[in-house]
């Protein structure tokens, strides 16, 4: 087993259990991941590869309390949530999850949920990820979108492509879903690209993510910006996700995370009314913080610490549980905002 060294465990053990000593109310962090890489890509430095990833499941598991996050939210509103808790999440639903990720949770008996966009199960890749492949495959030389609207990329080096795809992933995310398609079609056409095979969970690892433990949330179908969609259409990517799931594992899901996840941006009053109406019992952002007894459970904070040192990385988690929650009125006003009405705000 990954070890960390006895100051750095009983510093971050000590200075949780202080922390909780001094908040008026518990709270927990959740933690958040997408894809987990077999080895490190330069494109994808935001996201660990599996050695990082074990060093960080080994630092969770012993320097905190790693809880099941249904389980974690019930101890929380009984009063009796442990000190230093954290949750695991993973979103979209890469198979990664299944073939490195999962392995790593079971060696350090860690519980986690993946919350996952039903309609990528078994098909192909996500949009982003076709962004990236097909910036990979592009001749040297320069990447020319200007009759898009969008700015001519350089493509000289691994420092201008990781450039590229950070602007044209931006530029792609608020985009109509059909122009968005559109965009990743003429980059893969452009690149000698297709659909990038075998990315995601297929409904075999999903039902074993299931039966092995893993809870199973749903992350809509298609994974589309929902203030991008007219009402009927964001109805039916958070229904619809619910419901195809459940058809695949058999059972309930209970648990949410809005795609991309910033309230009152990409998400507002609204979704957040259509999630309960659907049937969840919580749902999950991507604010930074963490979870207190009062938070809005259908607005819940969860988010990563990009730390690349074991200390730092758990000072992080330390520093948001003595933050504690990000304050309500924040989503609210944002959301009436958008709306434009005070009635937007989340009661």
């Amino acid at each position: 087993m990954t070890t960390h060294t006895g100051f750095t465990r009983s510093l971050l053990r000590l200075a949780g259990d202080a922390i909780a000593r001094s908040q008026r109310e518990p709270s927990l962090c959740v933690v958040n991941y997408h894809r987990i890489l077999a080895r490190p890509d330069p494109l994808l430095d935001s996201e660990p590869d599996v050695a990082a990833f074990r060093w960080q499941m080994a630092l969770l598991a012993e320097c905190f309390h790693v809880m099941p996050l249904r389980a974690a939210l019930a101890a929380l509103d009984a009063g009796n949530l442990p000190a230093r808790t954290v949750c695991i999440t993973f979103d979209d639903g890469y198979r990664s999850v299944h073939e490195l990720a999962l392995p790593v949770l079971e060696e350090f008996g860690l519980p986690a949920t993946v919350f996952v966009t039903s309609g990528h199960v078994g098909r192909g890749s996500m949009w982003n990820d076709r962004i990236i492949e097909a910036v990979q495959a592009l001749p040297a030389g320069a990447l020319d979108l200007s009759d898009l609207g969008l700015p001519r990329y350089p493509l000289a080096n691994e420092a201008d492509r990781k450039r590229a795809t950070a602007g044209l992933t931006e530029a792609s995310k608020y985009l109509p879903p059909p122009a968005r398609a559109a965009l990743v079609e003429r980059l893969a056409t452009l690149a000698g690209t297709g659909d990038a095979p075998g990315l995601m969970l297929t409904p075999e690892m999903v039902v074993d993510l299931d039966r092995r433990g893993v809870e199973i949330g749903a992350h809509t179908v298609t994974h589309p910006i929902l203030t991008s969609l007219d009402d009927d259409a964001a109805r039916a990517e958070i229904r619809n996700g619910k419901q195809e799931l459940e058809a695949l594992i058999g059972k309930p899901v209970r648990l949410f995370a809005y795609p991309n996840g910033k309230a009152g941006k990409d998400f507002d009053a609204r979704h957040v009314a259509m999630v309960r109406e659907a049937g969840f019992e919580a749902a999950f952002t991507t604010a930074v913080g963490a979870i207190g007894g009062m938070a809005d459970r259908f607005q819940l904070p969860r988010s990563r610490p990009w730390d690349k040192r074991p200390l730092l990385f758990g000072l992080r988690l330390l520093q948001w549980l003595a933050q504690g929650a990000p304050a309500r009125h924040e989503y609210a006003n944002r959301m009436a905002r958008l709306a434009g009405s005070d009635n937007a705000a989340i009661r």
